[in-house]
């Protein structure tokens, strides 16, 4: 059998020497031989459960990734972490455990690597903060690893035309606004779904899959396949011979996250009309490694990327689409070609991100992703905006929308659930600005999305002619003039916990600022009669997760990252 040097990786703290007797006992009661306990150990840590269609074919793909580890020398062990799925727990209280999710998902990952002595990783994913989530656990790990999104859905179809959950949660306000009939949304809601994957448009998942490929911790290409696709399998089964490769030459996540690659990944974000909440997990993925790249850094390159994929929300093309041109790589591919990107970062093929691409060629008969001299707008489809409303920055998502620049009165609710009740109820006027406030990482607990409420003003068709600001999320899917990650957030007496009805608020994503017309010494007077809001999560995981979660400048992290190390995992 080959025989591996077990002395600079972890594993040999269960499976080398008299003293780990013990461990191998346990190793073997599960069929293991003594060839399998003398190989490097591989977690295949993957986010499979029943709950949604984004991780139902995880399983199936682990077992493939499982078969890569074994061919190629290792011996794979299987774990499950959990997921929230977003589209199940989006409009309710269930949102809250959206982006806890994230630090759960990242801290079961450590914990069980950490616990067993894992020598490697795979990690599979499938909906919106999982994706992240398992990211942020290899870079805080630092063992080699290699992340495998588990693919799209497949788009449904409602008379004649390609749908995506969107659809649904748009449909939802329209017929609140008697413009669907109940069959027609009850068709829609059987057909807009067709199939196990994640949701179909450049909304989180899709766009943190495109991240993958373009920040290099995922093989080329693997990221657009669909997940019904059983194509899929051999990027799960080359996923596992390569991680092998990376454990033999000693390439690391650390070697590949970089600022420069993470300059890379905000580039493909901005480029694809990605979702805004990459400019919350670019600064974790970034804090695992120590470096700094907070939203003000994300959104400076977002204003000098152009837009050049025509994909959903904003645009008119779904996953499969892209996946149908050359996925991922004629994207990245594209930005190569005009000057953009790091080519010379190196990724888990151990060749750079230029080498992966030397060969690929962005065809001519297409129109989902344009050429850079060519763009769908020379700006980012993400811009950031500051100024006295926002002082440590905010997001939007501009991708498709005509309208740049918006001034109107405030409109102001304490809860998501208040503000979608009135969106229902067609309680809102034109040229009003809604603002929810308490719904950032400490005050919501939780920062939730808030696509069942954008969702429905656009299915109202009122998207260009209201405004959303929130210190809360959006999900990738959003579409019209919504603003997030407001900071500071109302909680810690940001601005716009201090905001009245009335107010009149001025948003202008051309030159990236959010105002209010109220001087800074009525301000100052607003915030000394402000008083903190009591949450009712005053135990739990939400809880806990609400006292240690930073701002979302930064991440919305809940630990010190890579600076504050005294040791890294992999080096034990």
């Amino acid at each position: 059998m080959t025989r591996w040097d077990k002395s600079n990786l972890p594993s040999r703290h269960v499976s080398v020497g008299p003293t780990s007797a013990p461990h191998r006992a346990f190793y073997y009661a599960m069929g293991m031989t003594d060839e399998d306990v003398a190989q490097p150990f591989v977690g295949v840590a993957t986010t499979w459960n029943e709950a949604a269609p984004c991780n139902i074919t995880l399983m199936r793909q682990a077992q493939a990734a499982k078969k890569g580890v074994k061919s190629a020398g290792g011996t794979p062990r299987e774990f499950t972490t959990i997921t929230v799925t977003d589209g199940i727990a989006m409009g309710h209280a269930g949102m809250k455990a959206s982006l806890v999710s994230r630090e759960e998902i990242a801290d079961s990952v450590e914990l069980t690597v950490r616990g067993h002595c894992y020598d490697g990783l795979v990690g599979l994913a499938g909906c919106d903060k999982s994706l992240p989530g398992m990211m942020m656990a290899m870079v805080r790990l630092n063992v080699p690893s290699v992340f495998l999104y588990g693919g799209s859905i497949m788009p449904g179809r409602f008379k004649g035309k390609d749908v995506t959950i969107v659809d649904v949660f748009e449909g939802v306000g329209s017929h609140a606004a008697g413009g669907m009939s109940d069959d027609d949304l009850n068709e829609l809601e059987h057909v807009a779904c067709p199939s196990g994957g994640s949701c179909g448009g450049q909304f989180t998942a899709n766009t943190m899959a495109t991240v993958s490929e373009a920040i290099g911790l995922a093989l080329p290409n693997s990221a657009m396949t669909p997940a019904p696709y059983e194509s899929r399998d051999s990027y799960a089964e080359q996923s596992g011979e390569q991680v092998m490769k990376l454990i033999e030459m000693g390439l690391k996540p650390r070697d590949i996250v970089t600022r420069k690659s993470l300059e890379n990944a905000a580039m493909v974000v901005a480029a694809s009309g990605g979702s805004t909440n990459a400019g919350l997990h670019l600064p974790a993925i970034a804090n695992e490694a120590g470096i700094d790249f907070s939203l003000d850094e994300v959104c400076d390159i977002f204003r000098k990327t152009p837009y050049i994929a025509d994909m959903k929300p904003g645009g008119k093309y779904v996953a499969k689409d892209l996946y149908d041109v050359g996925g991922v790589p004629i994207l990245i591919k594209a930005l190569l070609d005009g000057g953009y990107l790091h080519g010379d970062c190196i990724t888990v093929t151990g060749k750079t991100l230029e080498e992966n691409h030397a060969d690929v060629v962005v065809p001519d008969d297409q129109d989902v992703i344009y050429p850079t001299s060519n763009p769908l707008s020379e700006t980012g489809g993400v811009v950031g905006l500051m100024g006295n409303l926002a002082p440590d920055g905010a997001i939007v998502k501009i991708a498709g929308m005509q309208r740049l620049q918006f001034t109107g009165p405030a409109r102001c609710f304490d809860s998501e659930e208040e503000c979608h009740q009135a969106v229902l109820d067609r309680n809102y006027k034109e040229g009003e600005v809604l603002v929810i406030r308490y719904e950032g990482p400490k005050g919501g607990p939780g920062m939730r999305e808030m696509l069942a409420t954008t969702g429905a003003i656009a299915g109202q068709g009122m998207g260009q002619k209201v405004a959303l600001l929130t210190d809360g999320r959006f999900s990738g899917g959003t579409r019209g003039f919504s603003v997030g990650h407001i900071g500071p957030e109302a909680a810690v007496g940001g601005p716009i916990g201090l905001l009245k009805d009335g107010d009149m608020i001025t948003i202008d994503a051309v030159k990236g600022t959010l105002d209010v017309d109220v001087s800074d010494a009525e301000l100052a007077d607003r915030r000394k009669a402000w008083t903190p809001r009591e949450t009712d999560f005053n135990a739990g995981t939400i809880w806990k997760f609400a006292q240690t979660v930073g701002p979302a400048r930064y991440g919305a992290v809940t630990h010190p990252g890579g600076k504050a190390e005294s040791h890294v995992y992999s080096e034990i």
